[in-house]
């Protein structure tokens, strides 16, 4: 007797699943049976089905939340064992202990601090390449170079992170010892008096620009490669006055030089029997100040994790000790908000003074 069919039977769907359902493939009889087939979705499984959806794609601040997962790398665009230099090395072992990730520290010196300034602006941003600079380089250059970026535009302020009085000294041999003396030598012999800066444009140029506009006085600006070699031709004679970034700390306390001010809005901690211009009858404030930066496009949250962290490093007992090689300290936290805002002022304060003064490169 011949066997009857073996009854056809698809593979069902899993139980588990809601999109399955028991449905007749054809009405039931003698070698038919039933048969699990796919049912539509309905209205509660397509909303989990768009959760679920959810969860595997990113949300703009996940990469924030992520950061960071890999080095991060700091541009230092001045030379190395210089005060931009050094407070950079001070805060990125701390930096990298708080993050979690190392922090590696590169020079990239040229065009007075734009090569590196402009790597960075150009770089992805983001959170992993960081512009450590003095203030200089963003608030002087543009008024002088043709640049490839627009600093205002193209770089987000983060915070600032040192802070350091400049010195205004002269040689021994100069018959003043105080400014009202320096101010009244130089109006009597106007043109006569020389002054050294680091370069054309430097921050020591625009402040003896300043300097000069305030008191009325006529004198010849000689620019060299550095402090250091204003240093030397100030010993050797050469150089009346200048206004010193710190590389004549030891030749002020060893007294071969005269310190006769500061131009910031307090008394140095290292001198702090030197007056201030102002109380020394010169209404002019002005210091060296250096900073984080980044490419202007990098997520707010990186921004306001960098400034907080930075905040905290640069107040270390560590960091405090590390600036003061370099008569800096640790400059007072800001909001990067903050820190844009007074950058963008003191950009115009000091874009007058390079207009006024008609400075201009070779």
């Amino acid at each position: 007797m011949p066997s009857s069919p073996a009854p056809h039977v698809e593979r069902p769907c899993r139980p588990s699943s809601m999109a399955c359902g028991l449905h007749p493939a054809s009405p039931p009889g003698p070698g038919n049976s039933f048969r699990f087939a796919p049912r539509p979705p309905g209205p509660a499984a397509a909303l989990l089905a768009m959760l679920a959806l959810a969860l595997l794609v990113p949300s703009p601040s996940s990469h924030a939340q992520a950061w960071p997962s890999r080095p991060l790398r700091v541009v230092v665009n001045f030379g190395a064992g210089g005060s931009t230099d050094v407070i950079a090395r001070a805060m990125a072992a701390p930096l990298a202990e708080s993050l979690g990730q190392p922090v590696v520290v590169e020079n990239r010196v040229g065009a007075g601090g734009n090569l590196g300034l402009e790597l960075v602006a150009r770089s992805q941003p983001d959170g992993y390449t960081l512009l450590h600079s003095s203030d200089g380089a963003l608030l002087i250059n543009p008024f002088l170079y043709a640049m490839q970026v627009d600093v205002d535009r193209d770089l987000a302020p983060v915070a600032p992170t040192g802070r350091s009085a400049l010195f205004l000294i002269a040689r021994n041999g100069l018959p003043v010892k105080n400014v009202a003396e320096l101010v009244a030598l130089a109006r009597a012999n106007p043109g006569k008096l020389n002054y050294g800066s680091a370069g054309v444009g430097t921050l020591q140029h625009i402040a003896t620009e300043m300097f000069a506009r305030e008191t009325k006085i006529d004198v010849v600006h000689v620019p060299f490669k550095g402090s250091q070699q204003v240093l030397a031709d100030m010993l050797g004679g050469r150089i009346d006055f200048t206004f010193d970034l710190g590389a004549a700390i030891e030749q002020i306390r060893g007294e071969k030089v005269r310190l006769l001010a500061v131009p910031t809005g307090t008394r140095s901690p290292i001198f702090p029997a030197a007056p201030t211009l102002i109380e020394a009858g010169t209404p002019m404030s002005i210091e060296w100040l250096s900073g984080i930066y980044v490419p202007a496009a990098t997520p707010r949250e990186i921004v306001a994790r960098l400034n907080r962290e930075i905040a905290r490093v640069m107040q270390t007992p560590e960091a405090r000790a590390t600036l003061a090689t370099t008569a800096a300290e640790p400059a007072a936290a800001q909001s990067p908000e903050a820190f844009a805002a007074s950058q963008r002022k003191a950009r115009a304060r000091f874009g007058a003074i390079v207009k006024e003064a008609g400075i201009r490169l070779n």
